[in-house]
């Protein structure tokens, strides 16, 4: 088996997670985080969108972790976001933060919202 190494160009990957927490290149983040290629927030759950709503038109999807068990999101939330052009995908927390890292990597143009576990 080959391993390759993956490199992210601007983006900071999910390194780990726990309860409360995440670790987000290298560095600990307490609480819910919204992560873009860019940048890292605070992200204060499905009652604050206005994080989520700004980043229209800078990323074609955003991952919505549920914490540690996938459910859905509010009805009326998933409305906003996609009427403002963003795909919104929603898995669990850990699969959320697998998938942000895979296609941040890539380039992708995403983004990453996400409950603790």
């Amino acid at each position: 088996m080959q391993l390759n190494e993956v490199t992210f160009s601007e983006a900071r990957p999910v390194d780990g997670y726990g309860p409360g927490f995440f670790r987000v290149g290298g560095a600990l983040h307490e609480g819910a985080l919204l992560l873009t290629t860019t940048g890292l927030s605070t992200w204060g759950g499905y009652d604050d969108d206005a994080g989520l709503l700004a980043l229209a038109g800078k990323v074609d999807v955003l991952f919505i972790g549920t914490g540690q068990e996938i459910a859905h999101i509010p009805a009326d939330l998933r409305k906003r976001l996609e009427g403002a052009g963003i795909g919104v995908e929603v898995m669990n927390s850990p699969a959320a933060c697998r998938t942000y890292n895979v296609l941040a990597s890539e380039g992708r143009r995403i983004a990453l919202a996400a409950l603790t576990v």
